[in-house]
């Protein structure tokens, strides 16, 4: 079993690499202003009316934000009109107004928390209009803020972060649609279902009546995994079999998962004319992720062994999990959907032993980094970077300084505003819930796994995950308005300072080539201008 286990991860991360590189050099492209088409664009920026110059910092956030919050008013009046509007076979009402609230907040966010069941509280129109485009809208909002980061790295005192809404409508157009789209195919050759047809009415074999749930899944399915937003189309999420139809299609999820967290890694190295800065990005958010593998694993194949005193055959922990997935595909999933903020589901995680349960929550609790959201996951690890250069720095007694630009006292001051804010949002919210009565009347299960749940809900929602250890009734308005305040600060208290440290690396110019050592030849300008500059000069 070890040697399927080590088998799985290693093809696993074997074809992530291969499919991730080509993408990286194609964001790179888009990083660097030089897409495919971009002769074609020009009548499209016409029509719509925007901004051609690159933008300074504070317009590129102003930009981010306002594009967020329509987002979020045409999605809420979605939800609460819902009775109204058409592609409602099942005469589905509107959503409460705390509900609406907060599915609205989780799918601009990225998070994607559902605190209701989908498929017997939207309908098709709020599932394809509403939660679909906000996941790729979303998904589009991380990749431009890392864009603006990776730029504020590469430039050399230009001060611009190129134009957020040329990054979103390239990001949607180039990226997110054309691969979404293949992938729907595929999903809808393997069974995944994609139709507008009514529910249909069974007769099952006992002769009771049942309701089987159709609707548009595949087109949600693919940009849910790409985006790494997490909403399910039905309540079961990926362990639906009209979600995930077989193994390959679960591969096909997990991979998508990790495929552009993986390209922005290639593309970071890249843009920077560095590929060792990637690649070192890279490595250690693979080297995370196979220890938590390894250790989810391991946990769930030793099982419980007080089964064994109570007869069963074996201690093996498949409760909770889908018999054609099996322990290890399922402890792969639920590691790479807690790492990557996704939130997809194809096992209970709430079913999981508790070493097996304790790693999900803990990979959120890093702030989503290994792999992390598209986009999130990667400005989030060059956060933690960033720290770890000043520490350095300070240690050994030199100017902190990271890619040839001095890291200065504004830098790190957003730096710690941002790496501070989620484990703020957790702990302040988990004692919030634990402190009221309508924070624990939610609760399912009593004692110390009661409290997993509500810390794990709040963890969650915090650092934009979406995903659920279950057991906790969430759809109250406490819990509706709690979740959405973690999820709307989770996002934006990062995205804010984010933008700031990329507006002031923007302005700065490469230290190294400054030197009285550095003659500056023309090999050597040469060096310079791709940052690892000097180095053999010195």
């Amino acid at each position: 079993m070890a040697a399927n286990a080590f088998l799985l991860i290693g093809c696993y991360l074997l074809l992530l690499i291969v499919l991730a590189q080509p993408l990286g050099r194609g964001l790179a492209a888009l990083i660097a202003d030089k897409p495919v088409f971009a002769r074609a664009e020009a009548p499209l920026w016409r029509l719509l009316g925007t901004q051609q110059g690159d933008m300074r910092w504070p317009h590129y956030l102003l930009a981010i934000l306002l594009f967020n919050a329509l987002g979020f008013v045409l999605l809420l009046a979605i939800l609460l009109l819902q009775g109204t509007l058409p592609l409602n076979p099942q005469g589905l009402p509107g959503l409460s107004w705390h509900l609406a609230l907060n599915t609205a907040v989780s799918f601009v966010t990225n998070t994607n928390w559902q605190s209701y069941s989908g498929e017997s509280t939207l309908s098709y129109f709020s599932q394809m209009m509403g939660l679909t485009v906000q996941n790729f809208l979303s998904a589009a909002t991380g990749i431009a803020v890392a864009f603006a980061l990776i730029r504020g790295f590469a430039q050399r005192g230009i001060g611009t972060l190129g134009n957020a809404w040329r990054d979103l409508t390239r990001i949607t157009l180039y990226v997110l649609l054309p691969i979404s789209l293949l992938i729907a195919l595929v999903f809808v050759s393997q069974g995944s279902i994609q139709t507008l047809s009514p529910y249909h009415t069974l007769t099952t074999l006992e002769g009771t009546q049942q309701t089987l749930a159709l609707g548009p899944v595949a087109s949600q399915e693919a940009i849910k995994m790409l985006g790494t937003n997490g909403g399910g189309f039905f309540n079961a999420n990926s362990s639906h079999p009209f979600e995930n139809p077989n193994l390959l299609t679960n591969l096909i999820q997990m991979l998508s998962i990790f495929l552009i967290p993986a390209a922005l890694c290639f593309a970071f190295g890249e843009s920077v004319r560095d590929r060792r800065q990637g690649n070192m990005l890279l490595w250690a958010m693979t080297l995370m992720f196979v220890v938590a593998v390894a250790a989810v694993m391991w946990a769930e194949l030793r099982g419980n062994p007080h089964l064994l005193t109570l007869g069963a055959d074996s201690a093996i922990n498949m409760e909770g999990k889908e018999t054609r997935f099996g322990i290890l595909n399922s402890s792969l999933f639920a590691v790479i959907t807690t790492a990557a903020s996704c939130g997809a589901v194809n096992a209970m995680h709430d079913s999981f032993t508790a070493l097996g349960g304790m790693v999900p929550m803990w990979l959120m609790q890093l702030g989503e980094v290994v792999f992390g959201g598209v986009g999130a996951g990667l400005y989030g690890m060059l956060l933690f970077v960033l720290l770890a250069v000043f520490i350095a720095g300070l240690m050994i007694g030199r100017t902190p300084e990271f890619l040839g630009k001095k890291i200065d006292v504004w830098e790190m001051k957003m730096t710690a505003l941002a790496i501070l804010v989620t484990p703020a949002l957790v702990l302040i919210g988990t004692a919030l819930a634990m402190m009221t009565d309508a924070g624990r009347s939610a609760m399912a299960n009593p004692g110390i796994h009661g409290f997993s749940e509500v810390l794990y809900a709040v963890s969650s929602a915090a650092n934009n995950n979406g995903s659920a250890f279950a057991g906790l009734s969430a759809n109250t308005p406490f819990w509706n308005l709690l979740l959405a305040a973690c999820m709307l600060l989770g996002r934006f208290g990062i995205i804010i300072p984010v933008l700031a440290i990329a507006g002031a690396m923007a302005v700065k110019k490469c230290s190294r080539w400054a030197t009285a050592r550095c003659q500056p030849t023309v090999r050597c300008l040469l060096r310079c201008w791709s940052v690892p500059c000097c180095w053999w000069v010195r």
